[in-house]
């Protein structure tokens, strides 16, 4: 047995049981190197902002200058282009490919990445495309954990987790919002409440956090200090608001993935031109409704403090809020949905609280919960992440007073949103992402091994058979089954239980087709 390489079978299982502790404090490294780096990013993008300002607010005056600000535009658009081109990996949110490198399904330069990424999104988002810098961040934090398992020559397994750790830390300092960060590593990146990723994703989050508010100040990213609670007699609205989020968010999806359909049969124009098509767009934009430049941050500050928008306003700005999100990130440039999306919620939510207020009566001083409301109701349609939802717009907001209310409309959106049988959307960009790179795109190295740690849920094939009964996936070895604190050597007759976690060990090159097997059997049916 080869005992001198790190991921072998020997040195994996022998140095699992020391991973909690170390992956603490590795959590730690890279939380603060992730926290460092979007923390460098968003004053990047900020400063990026004003300048972009203040270029709009001297065309005006003088616009004779108009046409070199569209060449300006022009190059930004071929530079991110060819980086784009140059490397793959950056376009769009970045989550889902954060996702599909966790699975084994996709290969990530965590050097270019970082480069690209950072460099394409502070172009594009500077200049103005309505695309959000939390994708990014995400990204951009996995990236700094893979590095560090590659420089430090982690075991595979350990490297995942560190990846892991870095998109949690790297969302915790992109909000603001440590246990939205570590939720989101849970719920939606990883896919998995394992004790590992917890802990590491945890340590990550905090250290980031740390390092973001240190910077930035420990004020909430909307920082409502006298937000009202609901009364008990609107929730009736609330069930009603939630129905029509989980409608908007299936429409979303599926406009969001049909815009990406239409610049693929755009054959007229190159890949690396995609991106001059929305920046062009914003030149008009930029004059007429600036609003709706960026991710929305001061656009959905405006709603929930203002209480006199007119009613064709806010539909004005909801639709080419809307159309401009759909043509911006369907080009393919490096930026996310997540607070373009959030802030489509909010003007969704002022619409509807503006309409209670003019046309039923409703008292305008509730106006503001509506808002918040439709973002986590909205955010839940879309990405199917609930608990996500509901802890990030709490931190958002800073603000526990309306967490049953929230509850009630993310549970109800996600509720209408299954019904219409809309995928998460980050689980139908992976997969388009797998459909382009179909080939090549997974490791296809037999000598390293992986361990897989997946739970078992109640109801599933799994919960209450002896392992003898089930018919394994070929190529894997169940290696251990973990019940709270025990670790159980696997028997023939071991009767495995919901609530278990399996460690399964395969070779890299199988461990995505063993993955996906698994977790069809260890899901509820």
């Amino acid at each position: 047995m080869d005992t001198t390489n790190r991921n072998s079978t020997y040195n994996i299982l022998v140095h699992w049981h020391n991973f909690k502790l170390k992956l603490v404090f590795e959590g730690i490294v890279v939380g603060i190197l992730a926290g460092l780096l979007i923390v460098f990013y968003r004053w990047t993008l900020e400063q990026a902002a004003l300048v972009v300002t203040g270029i709009y607010k001297a065309l005006s005056t003088r616009p004779f200058l108009i046409p070199l600000w569209v060449g300006v535009l022009l190059v930004i658009g071929y530079i991110v282009g060819r980086l784009i081109k140059y490397e793959p990996m950056i376009k769009g949110s970045g989550i889902p490919q954060v996702e599909g490198l966790l699975i084994g399904r996709i290969n990530m330069d965590w050097l270019k990445v970082i480069i690209g990424k950072y460099i394409g999104g502070a172009l594009v988002i500077g200049a103005g495309l309505s695309l959000g810098r939390e994708g990014p961040s995400v990204q951009l934090g996995a990236a700094v954990g893979q590095g560090f398992g590659k420089i430090f020559k982690r075991m595979k397994i350990e490297e995942r987790y560190l990846v892991t750790s870095g998109a949690s830390a790297g969302l915790a300092a992109a909000f603001n919002a440590p246990l939205a960060g570590v939720m989101f590593a849970l719920e939606e990146v990883h896919k998995s409440f394992s004790p590992f990723v917890l802990l590491s994703a945890f340590s990550a989050a905090i250290a980031a956090d740390f390092v973001s508010s240190g910077f930035l100040g420990l004020t909430p990213v909307f920082n409502l200090d006298n937000v009202p609670s609901l009364p008990l007699n609107y929730y009736g609205h609330i069930i009603i608001l939630g129905a029509m989020l989980g409608v908007f968010g299936a429409v979303f999806n599926k406009t969001l993935l049909g815009t990406q359909r239409i610049y693929s049969r755009l054959k007229q124009i190159p890949q690396e031109l995609w991106v001059t098509i929305p920046l062009l767009i914003t030149v008009a934009l930029g004059f007429f409704l600036p609003q709706v430049l960026r991710g929305g941050h001061a656009l959905i500050v405006s709603v929930l403090t203002t209480k006199n928008f007119a009613l064709k306003t806010l539909l004005l700005l909801l639709l080419v809020k809307f159309l401009f999100t759909m043509v911006s990130y369907g080009s393919g440039a490096p930026g996310g949905i997540f607070f373009p999306l959030l802030t489509i919620g909010a003007l969704i939510g002022s619409i509807y609280g503006t309409v209670l207020v003019n046309f039923f009566q409703f008292d305008s001083m509730y106006l503001g919960n509506f808002v918040i409301l439709a973002m986590v109701g909205y955010f839940t349609a879309i990405a199917r992440a609930p608990l996500t939802g509901i802890i990030l717009i709490t931190e958002l907001v800073g603000s526990f007073s309306n967490f049953l209310s929230i509850t009630v409309v993310s549970i109800t959106a996600y509720i209408f949103a299954n019904l219409l049988r809309s995928k998460p959307i980050y689980e139908s960009l992976y997969e388009n992402i797998i459909h382009e790179q179909a080939q090549g795109t997974t490791t296809q190295n037999n000598h390293y091994k992986v361990l897989l740690e997946l739970p078992i849920s109640m109801g599933s094939v799994l919960d209450g058979q002896k392992i003898k009964a089930i018919k394994w996936p070929a190529n894997c070895l169940l290696v251990a089954v973990k019940r709270g604190e025990q670790e159980i050597i696997p028997r023939g007759n071991t009767v495995m239980q919901a609530g278990d976690y399996l460690l399964v060990l395969t070779n890299e090159n199988t461990a995505p087709d063993v993955h996906d097997q698994l977790i069809q059997m260890s899901n509820h049916q």
